[in-house]
């Protein structure tokens, strides 16, 4: 592979000027070379051609053994410099310190077509900051990273992409919930690509440390590198810069909430300074209507990262990153103000988002009570978000509202339930949802195609990412392939793919890997 180099993060940031690869405190430094541990059996199972392309990386060298070697760590490309970055963060509310990448090493930086990316291995071994960790990682876990970054990428979410998925031939012993009962699983890698990896913890730990020298080093090297229309470092492009996080996080969170997505762990160190989704572990999608649902054990009891408060932790955590930047900024006045436009901005961008989730394109006084009362009507009965969506498009604006409601009626997971007074709730919001159709000026067919290009057909629901483990553990890769190959495009009608246009099936209600996952997952 012919691969343009470059080692900007490692040349130009101070590094830890130890070798030796065992869990300690580093000071100073952004981050501590790491090489990927060789792996007993390496065996590529699957990599993203779209993404190779855009790497640079001809589709003929993707079947070749220099390719599977560097994406399971055991070829290290010359001139290459592998890395381990060092970071703090607020893990559920609360300052835990140096965190780092524990089981991530990034093993190139490369720049194609006038963009620059950085590959990173997660599992690929140990690091300095792999605490008490073994810095491996298991088939199921980094299956469901690689399908999903893809997934979102083509839902149009910003996120960190996958370019590979491997086994290493290697068991690694996991406790998947946590109770004591740890197993032996298959060893995996995933190869994790994005333009940067920084975090808003990458700034958090060297203000908490009062090392404002690196702090400052750092937000200079991030405002040249990913920031450069920003200008040259000053109060004033450091406010900008605050500025510009603080808007590309509320955009990826409303893209979350328009589509159903809940990613479980928002920690600090989980949140990317360029808005993208990043650290995909106890991730699901909607599948009842639920605002109050959490896909992680860890957050069951107080359910601090569920759906309807993400927008709020993207809020708090915008806060935590200010008092990071704050020794930089100075201004009391101008980061306040970025924080309250935040608030605004959501309240306002949440209500068009909703309408246009609706078909909804001129604005009537009535929009944001027929909204909030969909929203309150859909926790009646158990009602799948996907389905109801996609399905209102087919919804005439001179449709009876009983007719209406067959269109919707397999959104429903017990149809029974649709009994006075739910049945006239129903139909009473669904008579108002068609007067107001009745004032917009797009006919029925552009509104739904429109509607379609917004409410996704096909997401990743966690049971079929479940499928696509089960079968995998068994040397079955058709299902990851056929998932892969689906969520492409989300967005458009696929009829040999309907049976993954339906609602979560009965046995995967409560089933491990399906409802809940831990952090482990």
């Amino acid at each position: 592979m012919n691969l343009r180099l470059k080692n900007t993060f490692t040349e130009q940031l101070p590094g830890d000027p130890k070798l030796e690869n065992r869990a300690r405190n580093v000071l100073g430094s952004c981050f501590s070379y790491t090489r990927p541990e060789k792996t007993k059996d390496p065996t590529l199972i699957h990599c993203s051609e779209t993404l190779a392309a855009e790497l640079g990386i001809p589709k003929k060298d993707l079947f070749s053994k220099t390719f599977s070697n560097l994406v399971t760590g055991n070829h290290v490309l010359k001139g290459s410099q592998p890395f381990a970055m060092c970071y703090g963060g607020h893990q559920f509310g609360h300052w835990a310190g140096q965190l780092g990448d524990g089981r991530a090493i990034n093993i190139a930086e490369i720049e194609h077509n006038q963009a620059s990316w950085t590959l990173q291995l997660k599992g690929a071994g140990p690091t300095p900051y792999s605490r008490s960790a073994d810095g491996r990682a298991v088939l199921r876990s980094s299956l469901r990273e690689y399908l999903c970054s893809e997934a979102m990428h083509h839902l149009g979410i910003p996120t960190t992409r996958a370019l590979s998925l491997a086994l290493t031939g290697d068991k690694v012993l996991r406790d998947v919930l946590y109770d004591g009962n740890p197993a032996y699983e298959k060893g995996a890698i995933v190869c994790r690509v994005a333009p940067s990896f920084l975090r808003f913890g990458s700034y958090e730990l060297f203000t908490a440390r009062n090392d404002l020298d690196t702090l400052k080093k750092l937000v200079n090297y991030t405002l040249e590198h990913h920031f450069p229309h920003l200008g040259n470092p000053s109060k004033e492009s450091y406010t900008a810069f605050f500025k510009e996080v603080s808007e590309k996080t509320l955009e990826t969170i409303l893209h979350w909430q328009r589509v159903g997505f809940v990613h479980g762990v928002m920690n600090t160190d989980n949140l990317s300074i360029l808005g993208l989704t990043i650290d995909y572990g106890p991730y699901g999608w909607l599948e009842g209507y639920d605002p109050n649902w959490t896909p992680n054990t860890t957050d069951q009891p107080h359910k601090r990262y569920r759906y309807t408060n993400q927008p709020q932790i993207g809020l708090w955590n915008l806060i935590k990153l200010a008092n990071a930047l704050f020794p930089l900024i100075q201004e009391t006045d101008a980061v306040e103000k970025i924080l309250e436009n935040y608030q605004v901005s959501f309240e306002q961008k949440a209500l068009q988002m909703h309408k246009s989730k609706l078909g909804l394109y001129t604005c009537q006084k009535e929009d944001q009570k027929l909204v909030e009362d969909l929203l309150k009507t859909l926790q009646l009965a158990e009602t799948d978000m996907t389905l109801f969506f996609r399905n209102l498009s087919n919804i005439k604006r001179d449709s009876s509202a009983s007719d209406a409601l067959k269109i919707i009626h397999g959104a429903f997971y017990q149809p029974e339930q649709l009994k006075e007074p739910l049945l006239q709730e129903w139909e009473a919001w669904l008579v108002l949802y068609q007067k107001r159709l009745q004032k917009e000026p797009l006919s029925d067919q552009r509104r739904k195609q429109k509607m379609d290009e917004t409410n996704p057909k096909y997401v990743l629901r966690n049971y079929m990412a479940q499928l696509a483990i089960d079968a995998a553990e068994k040397g079955d890769y058709r299902v990851l392939n056929e998932l892969f190959e689906l969520l492409k495009n989300p967005y458009k009608e696929q009829p040999h793919a309907e049976k993954w246009f339906s609602k979560r099936p009965e046995w995967a209600r409560h089933k491990v890997g399906c409802s809940v996952l831990s952090c482990s997952s």
